[in-house]
This record gives structure tokens, sequence and C-alpha cells, in this order.
């Protein structure tokens, strides 16, 4: 049966591709998206310029921190922003909206309080009124810190956070939480685990390198290389995603690729496949960031029958052959 969602963030990496399943289902979306520049709009713009294009898709540019624009959404809807029948109340709320990044939330902490924090409250606090009774929300792998061992578990302890962004999204995973115990809300928290693929974030690594090599610029790493991450296909993530709509209760959940690499193997594979050598400039490693991460997804396996399928070599290729299409206009992307 056909519902309808509202997915916040819409323009951003994570949750475009999500729209995309929702609407390949059959689904009506509505997304919202204050269209920042945290990074550079160009690919948020190639991104939304694709989902407006879709059947049962409409947008409206909102900020979710600013409660009076959310109430006013929520209570009647903005005449004229979108078709009666996309107005709420909905079947769920997927909250993909949010600042992310390690290293800039150390600069701008009060930016990550007020998107991540702040806007979930709004966003719980609306559902509530409104009679939302599903509600996901994007977390990160960031929560865990230096102190746990690998691979991460759901029940490892999360209350030593490095960064400003951890924080943030700890404190918007304990008033999800909150709101389902008060309210009843069904919440699925999603902890992300370095999401990359086609039309991703400019400002995180594989963006970055299949670029940087591509055009024969030198890139810069943070430390030695050494250095690994569970990368995870966004369209696994996507996918999983979705999964999550259904009635869980509370649930905090990994998504990711259940494969550490080193950043070293990256850089290598991506210079490999694009045929030309990498430049690297090497700089000192930042103090927020982690040496390691890699998800267990043992829960998500047994609660939504989910698993990763895409490996980081098929990834990047297809990452590769993203940027070779649309060149022309990604190559003038501020990274």
């Amino acid at each position: 049966m056909a519902k309808r969602y509202l997915v916040t963030g819409c323009a951003g990496f994570i949750a475009a591709r999500v729209c995309e399943l929702l609407l390949d289902a059959g689904h009506t979306v509505v997304g919202w998206d204050e269209l920042n520049d945290a990074y550079d709009p160009t690919v948020k713009e190639w991104r939304l310029a694709r989902l407006r294009q879709r059947e049962g898709f409409s947008f409206l540019q909102i900020d979710i921190s600013q409660s009076d624009a959310v109430r006013e959404w929520f209570a009647r809807g903005t005449p004229g922003a979108a078709p009666p029948q996309d107005r709420p109340p909905y079947d769920a709320v997927i909250n993909l909206a949010a600042r992310a990044g390690v290293r800039t939330s150390v600069l701008r902490p009060d930016l990550y309080y007020q998107a991540n924090c702040l806007g979930t409250l709004v966003l719980l606090e609306n559902c509530k009124s409104a009679g939302v009774k599903k509600f996901v929300l994007a977390s990160t792998s960031s929560l865990y810190g230096a102190h746990n061992p690998v691979p991460y578990r759901e029940d490892a302890d999360t209350n030593r956070p490095l960064s400003p962004y951890a924080a943030s999204k700890k404190g918007a995973e304990a008033l999800a939480y909150t709101y389902h115990y008060l309210h009843g809300l069904d919440v699925t928290v999603f902890r992300y685990f370095t999401v990359y693929g086609p039309a991703g974030r400019p400002d995180m690594s594989v963006f970055r390198f299949v670029r940087q090599i591509s055009e024969g610029e030198p890139i810069t790493v943070f430390g030695d290389g050494s250095q690994s991450r569970d990368f995870t296909y966004v369209d696994d993530i996507a996918r999983g995603t979705v999964a999550g709509l259904a009635d869980l209760g509370y649930e905090i959940i990994n998504l990711g690729g259940d494969r550490s690499v080193p950043l070293s193997f990256v850089i290598e594979e991506i210079s490999r496949q694009c045929g030309r050598p990498a430049t690297i400039q090497y700089r000192p490693a930042h103090p927020a960031d982690v040496h390691t991460t890699w998800a267990d997804v043992s829960k998500a396996r047994a609660m939504l029958g989910w698993t990763p399928t895409v490996p980081i070599e098929e990834g990047i290729r297809r990452c590769i052959d993203w940027y070779r299409e649309n060149r022309q206009i990604m190559r003038h992307v501020r990274l």
C-alpha cells in the first residue's frame, strides 16, 4: 500500500537516495531541505533536480530547527507549497537533515547543536502533536569514540564522544528515546559508517580523491594513511534505512560495510582504476578522528534481514564512472 513520507535533508547524499527508493516503491515523498552551504551546493542542486522530475515528490525549503515554520507546516501545511495530499499527517518522518563532519564541528559546534539536537527536538515535538507514529533518525559511527573495541556493537559505551558532531548526535538519540518512552513514538536510529558513492559529499575522502586523482591534483591525507574506515556504499545505506520503517519500538542499529579498509588501500584502488598515480600531501592526524571504524552489523541482519552487498572495489568503480559522466560540472565543485 502506498504511503506518505516526510524526508528531511532530501537534497543530501543519503536522503536523496532514500527518496528515490521510496518513490520507486510507489510512495509519496515530501522532501525538506534548507539547502545550506555546508559543502558546495552544486551537488545538492544536482540531486534535487533529479528528484523534482519524479512523480510523487514535492519539495519545501525549510530549516528543521526553525520551530515556528515547522509547526505551521505540521498544523496545516503551507498553502501552495505542496498538493493537499502531500501535507501532514505522514506515515513516518525520516530525519536525515544534519550537519555532518567531525573536524568542522570543532570549529562551529553551535551549528551542529542547532541542526542535530534542536532540529531533532522540533521534529519529535511536531510528530507527537500531529500523531505521526514512526520516526527514523540518522546517527553516526563517530559516537563510538576511541575507547571501544572493534567491530563496534550498538550496546558499546558512547558516553565519551570525541567531537561536537558526535556529541550532537548522542543528544539526538537521547531525545528520540525520551519521545519513545513518554509518547509511544516508534523510533529507529541508524548509526551510519563512512557512506560513499556516486553524487557523494565533496568534503569526504572518496569524492575528493576521485576528483583530484582524475584531474592530476594532489590529495591531502591527515595522518599516515594507515587509519581505516568501514566504507559503506550509499545504496546499501538507503536500503537499510527504508527497511527501518518497520515497527521496531526503539532500536539503535549499525549500518556498515562489515569490513574496515585502510585509507591507503582506497587511495591505491582509486589510482589503479583511474590509471593515474596519486600525489599525496600528508598532514598531522586530527585529534577528533578515531583511527579505526568497523561495524558489527549482526543486529541489522537479524532485525531487518539487511546485509551490505557492494564491496569497496565495486563502489569505487561506480564513483569513478559517475564522475566521468558528470565531469564538466563536478570538476569545478568546491572540495
